[in-house]
């Protein structure tokens, strides 16, 4: 195995990770709702009124981004090697995971581990499973 070092950027990790914090932090305090993205997107698309507004506002965040990271640094753009069919599928497959586990990434891993919930442990030790296993089958055994 060898690392990409042109990729390896664990300096941009650590600031991303310290703004999902933040942010997760803030919307806790200031709304009073959890950061958990698939039940935010979710929620946009079946609720309207108050609920509509501040989970609009945290989708748009998450859009604008990448434009505003571009515009103050110079990220080395990803090569993306693959069919798109393939990343739809997975896309698909992450949602479905979601729903099925009551929550994504960063609602049980990031929200739910820093509340110390017993579920939220379970459900990030799963998933960060399921992606090392899905890693090493398609890079190691499927080519």
């Amino acid at each position: 195995m060898q690392i990409d070092w042109t990729h390896f950027t664990p300096w941009e990790s650590l600031a991303g990770g310290m703004l999902i914090g933040l942010a997760a932090a803030l919307l806790l305090l200031l709304v009073g709702r959890i950061f958990g993205v698939a039940g935010i997107l979710g929620g946009a698309l079946t609720s309207r009124g108050p609920e509509f507004g501040w989970r609009a506002a945290v989708l748009l965040g998450l859009l604008a981004a990448p434009s505003v990271l571009k515009l103050v640094f110079a990220p080395t753009p990803p090569v993306i090697d693959g069919p798109w069919t393939r990343f739809a599928i997975a896309g698909l497959l992450v949602g479905f995971g979601a729903r099925l586990g009551s929550g994504c990434t960063s609602g049980h891993g990031v929200c739910g581990l820093s509340r110390l919930s017993p579920r939220s442990l379970v459900a990030t030790l799963t998933f960060m499973s399921a992606g090392v296993a899905t890693v090493y089958v398609v890079r190691h055994i499927s080519g």
